[in-house]
């Protein structure tokens, strides 16, 4: 089963993406922010990590940043999707610069999710 680190601010956003997920079969991790995010990719490795952008602590550009470039990061290969209501084409130009794999603007259709998630499980 692979295993997906959900990362939002919202506990609301947060509960709602993790029960679209574990219908999928998917095992979920979660964190509110960019810092505890970090914390948990380094204790537990997910197999791919789902972001928002506006977050306090580390905003998601950062932690994409840092899953992508940074040495002390466990896997550069780790999917990212940014997940965001941030929905222009700047953020989404911007967001895919950072290194992530994939972006969503918010809202979203749960369906879309959920293929872009096994697709890039997939890899």
């Amino acid at each position: 089963m692979s295993t997906v680190l959900i990362v939002d601010d919202s506990s609301t956003v947060r509960e709602m993406v993790s029960s679209i997920l574990k219908k999928s079969g998917l095992a979920i991790i979660e964190a509110a922010d960019g810092l505890e995010a970090k914390q948990k990719i380094q204790a537990t490795s997910p197999d791919l990590v789902v972001t928002d952008i506006v977050m306090p602590k580390m905003n998601g550009y950062e932690l994409c940043r840092w899953i992508k470039n940074d040495p002390e990061a466990p896997d550069p290969k780790i999917p990212v999707v940014m997940c965001t209501s941030k929905s222009e084409e700047f953020d989404r130009y911007w967001g895919m610069k950072q290194g992530a794999d994939a972006y969503i603007a918010k809202p979203f259709i749960p369906a879309e999710l959920v293929k872009t998630i096994k697709q890039l499980l997939r890899g």
